[in-house]
């Protein structure tokens, strides 16, 4: 996969989405991980990530690998998502979401979230870190 960003043929940001939708949008890419290509899930999140959460975690190969760790795996072909409500703060946002991974295990993670007020992104909701519970 390219390490341009953003990945071509992935969702992408839009100043349309609102803090949840950006969260559901990475949380139906990582469901079918592998479609319509290998990680294609994961270039879905990265398309999602802030510049800062791109610069701290990228480029896309580091991304992916730290995606494939233990404490991130069970989003990769989650089989359930329970979303908690979207606590927002101006141009802050969080939202708790537990998820089923294909093995059983729960785990319950926090997507952190802020609103671009410049720039490229000016208006766009992006992640700024996804944290274990």
């Amino acid at each position: 996969m390219s390490e341009q960003y953003p990945i071509a043929e992935l969702p992408t940001p839009s100043p349309t989405y609102g803090p949840g939708r950006v969260v559901s949008v990475q949380l139906e890419a990582l469901a079918t991980n592998d479609e319509p290509f290998e990680d294609a899930g994961i270039g879905t999140a990265y398309n999602f990530a802030s510049p800062a959460n791109r610069r701290a975690t990228g480029p896309f190969d580091r991304f992916r690998q730290m995606v494939h760790n233990p404490r991130y795996a069970p989003m990769i072909d989650h089989v359930e998502a329970t979303t908690g409500p979207v606590e927002r703060d101006d141009d802050s946002a969080t939202q708790r979401v537990t998820l089923t991974g294909p093995n059983g295990r729960t785990v319950t993670y926090a997507f952190r979230l802020s609103r671009r007020r410049r720039g490229e992104f000016d208006e766009h909701w992006l992640t700024d870190s996804v944290v274990q519970e």
